[in-house]
């Protein structure tokens, strides 16, 4: 299960990453050149947007990476990710995959328990 985490984790994150460079990129670029009527314009929160596009990749990320030896942070911080997520973006076709990859990462993780021994995540 850790290592299914760790995977799903790394591409979901990787995804958020992608999604998160464009949605900064965005609103940069409505800043800099302005709106254009009926086809570009800027988002209610840029701080809530720009916040969740560096956070939530980096989060997510760094929770697959733990997931292999820490796995109750890994997933607690894939949670974090995840919800970032949501709230910046909200639920639409860019953000249904890195979403639900990044969720089922983390509650993989969170229901990992090491191999040999009947503690979970200590």
């Amino acid at each position: 299960m850790r290592n299914a985490a760790l995977i799903l984790g790394l591409i979901g994150g990787l995804m958020g990453l992608f999604m998160g460079v464009i949605g900064y990129g965005y609103t940069s670029a409505i800043n800099a050149f302005g709106e254009v009527d009926g086809l570009f314009t800027q988002v209610a929160d840029v701080q809530a947007l720009r916040t969740a596009a560096v956070l939530a990749p980096i989060l997510g990320l760094a929770g697959a990476g733990m997931a292999l030896s820490r796995a109750l942070w890994g997933g607690l911080l894939m949670l974090a990710s995840v919800a970032g997520m949501y709230f910046g973006f909200g639920i639409n076709a860019f953000t249904l995959f890195p979403i639900s990859f990044t969720g089922v990462a983390a509650l993989l993780a969170l229901a990992a328990g090491r191999p040999d021994e009947p503690q979970r995540h200590f």
